[in-house]
């Protein structure tokens, strides 16, 4: 059985005594705010794997989405979502009338949704550069962006021993 590590996203932060219960069944690794956990968890395939662990965690932890860390063979990251009653239902009606699987039109609506940001973040990132070439030359801005993200690194970089 092969294993697949997992992340788990939740709507608030787990509490310390949420956290024991789980680890009792489940080893995870929480990060520092508590609102996210990684669990290594076999199964035959990674959607099994996060079946297996909304089932097991689901009464015991406020989850919001569970993830494959890694993309699959496809190159997917698979998501676990539980929706309310109402979502559900609306999209099992979508799917129906297109003669879809209900998962099939949701990961075509969040890959739409996923086109569209990362579109708009396009079109707002070239705003913003014209708005500065209006008052810039082109190597101002290139001199400036690079000597931003040459102190960033360097924020970033543990210092050497």
């Amino acid at each position: 059985m092969a294993r697949y590590a997992v992340e788990i996203i939740l709507t608030r932060p787990a509490t310390s005594g949420e956290l024991r219960h789980v680890r009792c069944s489940v080893p995870v690794a929480a990060n520092a705010d508590r609102t996210r956990l990684m669990a290594v968890h076999g199964a035959r395939s990674p959607g099994g794997a996060l079946h297996t662990l909304r089932r097991r965690l689901g009464t015991r932890l406020p989850i919001d989405v569970l993830t494959t860390h890694y993309p699959d063979r496809r190159g997917q990251v698979l998501l676990n979502v539980a929706l309310p009653h109402a979502a559900d239902q609306a999209l099992r009606q979508a799917a129906a009338a297109t003669g879809q699987r209900p998962q099939d039109v949701l990961r075509r609506r969040v890959s739409e949704a996923l086109a569209r940001d990362e579109q708009d973040r396009a079109q707002l990132l070239a705003a913003r550069l014209e708005g500065l070439l209006a008052h810039h030359t082109p190597e101002e801005v290139l001199t400036g962006v690079a000597s931003l993200l040459h102190s960033r690194q360097h924020r970033h970089t543990p210092a050497a021993p």
